[in-house]
Parts: C-alpha cells; sequence; structure tokens
C-alpha cells in the first residue's frame, strides 16, 4: 500500500513485470481497492506481454537509429568517401566543426574478468548517450557515436579556430561537470575541421588529445591538443620504442645496472634533481632524503654513469630517456 498524494489516504496497488525472455524491462502498476480475482491476474499478465512487445519495438527502432547515427558519424569523420554526404544528412555541411572524443582513463594495466568488460561496455554505452543528449541540448546539429571504446562528439562552431575550441571546451567540461564523480572519464578536443577532409585531421587531434589525458599526469579532464602537445608527442614516442624495442642506452643504463646490484636509488636521484631545475633542497625533499645525502648520491652517480649534468644536451637527453623508455625505473 502507498498514500495517494492527492487524497491523502493510503490505495493498495500491485504490479506486474513487464519482461523480454529472463530480463525484466519495466512494469505496470495498477491501484486497486481489493485483491485482484483470476480474471483479472490474466488480463494483467496478458497486457504485460503486450506492453513487452512495445517496449522491444521501441528499442528495436532506437537500436537502429543509433547504428545509423553511428555509420554517418564514422564516414563523416574518416573523411571517405561518402563524407560530405555524411555531414549532410547529419546537417554539419558548410560550417566549421570541431570534434570531440570521450572516454574513460586509461585502465590498460588492470585485468578484468569477462563480466567485467561487459558492464564497462555497458558504462560506455550510457556514457555516449548521456553524452548525445547533453550535446543535442547544446546545438540541434550536434552529433555525437560510440566508435569502439571512444565516444565522438561533432559541434559546429560558430567561429573557426580558438573561439571554437575555446566553446567546445566549455561544452565539454559542463558534460563531464554533469557526470560528476560516477565515472573518471576525460574528453580530448580537436582543432575545427572544415569540411569533409579536415574532419579527419580534427578527428586525429581529437584523438591525440584524448590519448594525453588518459595516460595521466596532466591533473586536466578536458584539454585541447595545444594543451597537452607535449604529452602526446611523449605518448607517440613512446609507441616508437615499443615497436622497435628500444633500451636503456649510455649514462641512464648504467646508473640502472648500478641501481639493480646496489639498489642505490641513483635513477630516483637523477629524475628528482632534473625535476627540480638542480634545486637540491627542492629534489630531496621530494624522495625524503636530507640534503647533504643527496649531494652524496649526486656526486656517486655523475661518477658512476659519467654523465656531464653541466651540458643541456646531456640533461635533455637523459629526461627524455626518462620520461619514455619503458625499463628505467619510477620514482
Amino acid at each position: 500500500p502507498l498514500r495517494d498524494g492527492a487524497e491523502g489516504v493510503t490505495v493498495p496497488r500491485v504490479a506486474v513485470a513487464v519482461r523480454a525472455g529472463d530480463e525484466a524491462i519495466g512494469s505496470i502498476w495498477a491501484a486497486v481497492r481489493e485483491p485482484l480475482s483470476p480474471e483479472r491476474c490474466l488480463a494483467l499478465r496478458d497486457a504485460a506481454k503486450i506492453v513487452a512487445l512495445h517496449m522491444l519495438r521501441l528499442r528495436a527502432g532506437a537500436d537502429v537509429e543509433r547504428r545509423l547515427r553511428a555509420d554517418l558519424v564514422s564516414t563523416a569523420l574518416e573523411g571517405r568517401a561518402g563524407a560530405r554526404e555524411a555531414l549532410s544528412r547529419l546537417g554539419l555541411v558548410g560550417r566549421p566543426v570541431v570534434v570531440l572524443a570521450l572516454a574513460p582513463r586509461d585502465d590498460a594495466g588492470g585485468r578484468r574478468s569477462p563480466g567485467a568488460d561487459a558492464d564497462a561496455t555497458t558504462e560506455r554505452e550510457h556514457l555516449a548517450d548521456a553524452f548525445a543528449m547533453h550535446l543535442g541540448a547544446v546545438h540541434p546539429h550536434c552529433a555525437a557515436s560510440l566508435l569502439g571504446d571512444t565516444a565522438y562528439g561533432l559541434v559546429p562552431a560558430q567561429q573557426d579556430g580558438d573561439a571554437g575550441e575555446e566553446r567546445a571546451v566549455r561544452i565539454a567540461t559542463d558534460f563531464l561537470d554533469r557526470v560528476g564523480s560516477r565515472t573518471d572519464a576525460v574528453i580530448g578536443v580537436g582543432p575545427a575541421g572544415q569540411d569533409a577532409g579536415g574532419l579527419a585531421h580534427a578527428r586525429s587531434g581529437a584523438d591525440r588529445a584524448l590519448r594525453a589525458l588518459r595516460a595521466g599526469g596532466t591533473g586536466r579532464r578536458v584539454a585541447r591538443l595545444a594543451d597537452v602537445q607535449v604529452e602526446a608527442l611523449l605518448c607517440e614516442l613512446r609507441d616508437l620504442v615499443a615497436a622497435r624495442g628500444d633500451e636503456l642506452t649510455g649514462p641512464i643504463a648504467k646508473l640502472a645496472a648500478y641501481d639493480e646490484r646496489r639498489g642505490a636509488h641513483l635513477i630516483e636521484t637523477l629524475r628528482a634533481w632534473l625535476d627540480a631545475f638542480g634545486d637540491v633542497g627542492t629534489a630531496a625533499s621530494a624522495v625524503h632524503v636530507h640534503p647533504n645525502t643527496f649531494r652524496y648520491r649526486l656526486g656517486r652517480l655523475t661518477e658512476i654513469g659519467g654523465i656531464d649534468l653541466d651540458s643541456p644536451e646531456v640533461r635533455f637527453a637523459a629526461m627524455l630517456q626518462l620520461r619514455v623508455l619503458p625499463q628505467a625505473p619510477s620514482a
């Protein structure tokens, strides 16, 4: 029994589940004055079957529309034959368009069960649907679709260049603020594309910005490629290094080998010194040792590694190896 808000009295209610096979897809509630007769119970169950058919038909229609929209967005983003026609059907032809790429942060290091993978897929679909709804409220010609693991949004820009990108950043930030902490997602914003060919370049920029955000280290949830270009380049360098199987060389390799044998923390010391721009006090605090201890380790690493820390080129090479090569121990 539930309280009726209009009359302020308690009215008994009955409910029946609406099912499609073993899946519960809804329910029907009815206010009653007395227990249902067998005939009325049968009528309510029959009504649930009819409602189930109607809901499945609506779901099938929505799935078809989603797939069609995904095909149009995919064709437009790839710049292949038919891209202009796809943009026309989306209502985006003849105007600059900014591409947004949305995905959860990178969790490739963790192993998930098949059930968890299925849950993650469902979560991405729900996130993409919410993203599409948010963009639709911003502009009637916005388009969004889930392609693989990434949800892409196409936002018509009122102006080309930075103004269009900054507006897209505000739209993306507003969406993530509304989603809140329910999902740890990030959005990369690409440059505005002027036509079907430019849209493929815009997608590439959004993908690169998204990857830099997913790799972490920026502290951002939304970024343009210009905001994270260095991080994006480092991601691409890591890909190149992994593909070629490059390993540590030179002074860094010597220091890593010495640390492995002696546990001397020389790589940690060098990393902290470089990150602190040579400020011994700051670097020592970062690794929780006394400045005199840090100075001693700094002297040992220059001796063992034969590294000239007064050379800008040597410092740059060391910083690059420590950030790019996977074998470099972390602090």
